[in-house]
């Protein structure tokens, strides 16, 4: 790594951004980000327990940061991110970090930010996530200009023999997909290692694409220092055991005397930082926060965090005529002609918008504001339901044009991309691009949100639980198109309950607007707040133009998103329909056929944090109700029923609380479209006629 960062130095390096696993980690702290050893011991001692009382990791998954002076005089900022023990989930979260720090860089960026990522030799041949991460390297919307690999092969991994591990000859065969180089090289040659370090440095430089290492050495102590491997590898640690440290190695070929008293000095420095460790009383913060994270926070949610969301009409027109607009010599597509006249008339408030031209025009009024768009997902330029078309193409040339780039002079950016077709990876890098671009919206797209859980990893491991364990904020967007439309299992839910579990303490926020509006309102409150956490946001599919769900142009210019859609419409309510989503669109298509304007039907926007003050207020509003019923479209073990239900029992005033929802099952809808059908009608004639 010195021999790195001196090529990088020269270069122009001005920060490494580091992901890797466990092993060398504490070493890489002390020697790279230059923390004192005290500093790492004393997180080892747990010196001061209560700071993470309920929360907090474990010590070796820690960022750190530091200052590293190279040989040739240059000071490079190390940044080394924190990572659960998922040994390769830290890839693409450290990729998309390092392309935050080269987009706000500007020109030589890729110059500037130099990401490496330390692998095991098993990790790196067996995890998925590394092959998606390599995948979009080149790539326009995630390239870094090159990462370089190593690979801390010790041909084993825990347990389990290289043999048993990988199919190929080495562990870094998988790179081979790439027209990148691979070099293998022996740990032990300390001039061959310095060498390739020089050479792969270099190499990444000069061609802009990966580079990897394969660092070929062994394990001296097993798995870790308290493992015996003899019981599983008795022949190779035989061998280990006769064969001297590599330190005693290369002070032989130099011809290096009283080597034995040089290393008992070293020792002795660092038993003396052990020893002093256990006077601190305070846990030592081994990282600084940049200075663009000063004006954000995190913690519990507070009203007064609000920030107002509505736009004049006179200016939503002004956008509305931006985003219609193209040159007069571009080709467009005749359908997208007739999207973008019906839009036009949307901004003008002579239509009702849709949720695409909602999100259109909360885009633009951000980007106007100074605030970057950044959106990446499987087809989302488009959309999945051919509803954004956020790119124009000419059709005789395929000449790209972007309107929400050309909204105003000085503008921020706007870029959407169409990712690779990967959930763990993407959702991963643009995690990593809201650690590092706290000013802007950043959000990642499913293609049906239960895709989603594709990317379980990085949601457990670092969208919610990353405030909790490492004090580090995100305002990550996840947009998870859910709904049931007898379209199948695996199109229909975005998994609702898995997201409910995981909230706490005010982690993650979690909604589903109903209408366009609300959809609007959603957006701009994310960006605009300076209060950073993750939103959780359920799509629709067959919503997305339906007219229930459409929003008159008056609606964007309230002030705020609503957690509760209050019923205007139910007179002397004696039920209350609670429920959220698009069966709520529905609950009021049956209500209208059976005339029944007795139940109220009230719309929760927001299931996270909870709003208890709200919907509490919208029950005693129809305080002549006998009964509150939850309904959802989900299955009995799924979607909100087992988070909502006790919460509306609590705040019923002893009112019975009653449910409606799909059987359990152990999939989450039928396949046959028929079979839907019957079910949905079942539901909704229940939510009318259930009786206590």
């Amino acid at each position: 790594m010195d021999e790195v960062l001196d090529v990088a130095g020269e270069r122009g390096a001005v920060e490494l951004v580091m992901g890797m696993s466990h092993r060398g980690r504490l070493s890489l702290v002390i020697h790279l980000a230059r923390r004192p050893a005290e500093e790492v011991f004393a997180e080892f001692e747990d010196v001061d327990p209560r700071s993470v009382l309920g929360s907090g990791d474990v010590k070796y998954h820690m960022g750190a940061t530091g200052e590293y002076t190279t040989r040739s005089g240059k000071k490079i900022h190390i940044h080394l991110a924190s990572n659960p023990s998922h040994l390769e989930a830290v890839d693409p979260v450290t990729v998309g970090r390092t392309r935050a720090k080269q987009d706000r860089a500007g020109n030589d960026g890729e110059k500037k930010y130099l990401p490496v990522l330390v692998h095991g030799d098993a990790a790196f041949a067996g995890q998925g996530i590394t092959a998606e991460t390599m995948n979009y390297a080149d790539l326009s919307g995630f390239t870094v200009g090159g990462t370089i690999h190593i690979i801390v092969n010790n041909l084993i991994g825990f347990t389990t023999n290289s043999r048993e591990a990988h199919s190929s000859r080495f562990a870094a065969q998988l790179a081979r997909r790439q027209a990148i180089p691979i070099f293998h090289v022996n740990g032990e040659d300390v001039d061959a290692v310095i060498r390739i370090a020089r050479i792969a440095t270099e190499y990444r430089y000069k061609f802009g694409t990966d580079v990897v290492v394969d660092l070929i050495g062994y394990r001296r102590h097993g798995h870790s220092e308290v493992d015996d491997p003899t019981v599983t590898q008795p022949l190779m640690y035989k061998a280990i055991k006769e064969h001297p440290p590599l330190y005693q190695i290369y002070a032989k070929a130099l011809g290096v005397e009283n080597i034995a008293e040089r290393a008992a000095a070293v020792k002795a420095e660092f038993e003396a930082a052990q020893k002093s460790a256990t006077k601190f009383t305070k846990k030592p913060q081994m990282r600084d926060l940049p200075k663009y994270w000063d004006n954000y926070f995190g913690g519990r949610y507070k009203p007064e965090y609000e920030e107002p969301t509505g736009v004049s009409r006179e200016e939503l027109a002004n956008l509305s005529e931006r985003l219609t607009t193209y040159p007069e010599d571009f080709h467009i597509h005749p359908k997208v002609k007739k999207m973008l006249e019906q839009r036009q008339e949307m901004g003008s408030g002579k239509k009702p918008l849709d949720y695409g031209m909602a999100e259109a025009l909360a885009f633009a009024s951000l980007v106007k504001q100074g605030i970057p768009i950044r959106l990446s997902g499987q087809d989302s330029r488009r959309a999945t339901f051919n509803q954004r078309h956020s790119v124009l193409f000419d059709i005789q040339d395929e000449t790209e044009y972007v309107p929400l780039r050309h909204i105003a002079p000085g503008q921020a950016a706007c870029d959407i991309y169409n990712s690779t077709l990967s959930e763990a990876g993407v959702m991963g890098f643009e995690y990593g691009y809201s650690r590092d671009y706290p000013e802007a919206l950043v959000m990642w797209e499913a293609q049906f949100g239960d895709f989603a859980n594709v990317a379980q990893a990085v949601i457990d491991q670092f969208v919610c639980a990353g405030e909790d364990k490492w004090n580090l904020l995100s305002g990550l967007v996840l947009l998870l198109p859910h709904g049931y439309e007898g379209q199948g299992p695996e199109h229909s839910s975005a998994r609702i309950e898995r997201f409910l579990q995981l909230a706490a303490r005010d982690n993650i926020q979690i909604c589903q607007p109903s209408n366009a509006a609300q959809y609007f309102h959603l957006l701009r409150r994310q960006a605009l707040r300076k209060w950073r956490k993750p939103l959780v946001v359920f799509t629709p599919k067959s919503m997305l133009r339906h007219p229930d769900a459409l929003s008159p142009l008056e609606d964007l210019t309230h002030q705020r998103f609503l957690p509760v859609l209050p019923d205007a419409e139910a007179h002397d309510a004696k039920r209350i329909l609670v429920c959220t989503g698009k069966i709520g669109h529905e609950l009021r298509t049956e209500r209208q056929k059976r005339n029944d304007m007795s139940t109220a039907i009230v719309f929760l926007e927001q299931m996270y944090p909870f709003p208890e003050a709200d919907l509490a207020a919208e029950l005693e509003r129809h305080s002549a109700a006998r009964d509150i019923v939850w309904v959802q479209e989900e299955p009995a073990n799924m979607g909100a029923l087992n988070y909502v239900l006790p919460r509306l029992k609590r705040i019923a005033n002893e009112r019975p609380v009653l449910s409606v929802k799909r059987s359990g099952s152990a999939s989450p809808s039928t396949g046959s479209a028929k079979a839907h059908e019957v079910e949905q009608k079942t539901l909704l004639a229940l939510a009318f006629t259930m009786q206590d």
